[in-house]
């Protein structure tokens, strides 16, 4: 049994740069990988997909990533992946288990990786990397030791979404800036969203940003020195905090 390391990954600094003709966005972005994510148990001798975990509901078909990695390298084994990265919450959880595979297989090319989701190529990276065009283009950065608090807010945004609106809000004259470009269209899909976001501001005092497309946030720093997780209940339901590190490439 072999067991594959899937670290979530934090977007960092989000611009969107353009659109392509194919309607995908560009963007710009530095990403980092955490010391938090999905593991994988690997029998290379098996066969099938096993999904277990705080958030197995996760289907454990052909359409999971996991899936969808092994059919991209001709490979197959039996997986148990251990899936502690919430869906939908803006940290790559299933980008990085299909990145799991393909470094097990030896590694693709950011084309073929691309195939399987804008975060995958950076994923495959790891580390922390300037992430250019559609997410094909990962230059890797010097390691920066970082503490983080991730907040995981339960609520689930489809990327897709966001950019619509993230358009929407352009079309409309809106000029998005900031740390995280999605930020608005993300409280628009989400009203939730931004309720717990001005509650957490003013809660915490700390400027609360948003990872990725979303739902989950961050806070730069640890909130509770010495303490992993902690929950709490929020406006919109119950709020829960983890803190961790930002991991270089390898760990």
């Amino acid at each position: 049994m072999t067991r594959l390391e899937a670290p979530a990954k934090l977007t960092w600094t989000l611009e969107v740069t353009g659109r392509r003709g194919d309607g995908r966005h560009e963007l710009r972005a530095e990403m980092v990988a955490l010391a938090f994510g999905d593991h994988l148990e690997l029998d290379e001798g098996g066969s099938g997909l096993r999904v277990v975990g705080p958030y197995s509901a996760v289907p454990g078909d052909g359409t999971n990533l996991v899936a969808r990695a092994l059919a991209l390298v001709g490979r197959t084994a039996g997986v148990t992946l251990v899936k502690e990265v919430p869906p939908g919450g803006g940290l790559g959880g299933g980008s990085s288990d299909a990145a799991a595979i393909l470094r097990w297989a030896g590694g693709v090319s950011a084309e073929a990786a691309l195939s399987l989701g804008a975060d995958v190529p950076f994923c495959q990276v790891g580390g922390r990397a300037l992430v250019e065009g559609v997410g094909e283009r990962v230059t890797p950065l010097d390691f920066a030791a970082r503490e983080v608090t991730l907040v995981l807010t339960g609520l689930h945004l489809a990327t897709g979404a966001v950019y619509a609106a993230y358009d929407e809000l352009v079309a409309s004259g809106g000029r998005p800036g900031g740390r995280n470009h999605l930020e608005g269209a993300a409280r628009r899909v989400e009203p939730r969203l931004a309720t717990v976001m001005d509650w957490l501001g003013a809660t915490l005092g700390e400027r609360v940003h948003l990872a990725g497309s979303g739902s989950s946030l961050f806070v730069e720093g640890h909130l509770e020195p010495g303490l992993a997780t902690w929950q709490v209940p929020g406006p919109e339901g119950p709020v829960r905090f983890r803190q961790t590190t930002t991991v270089p490439r390898g760990a």
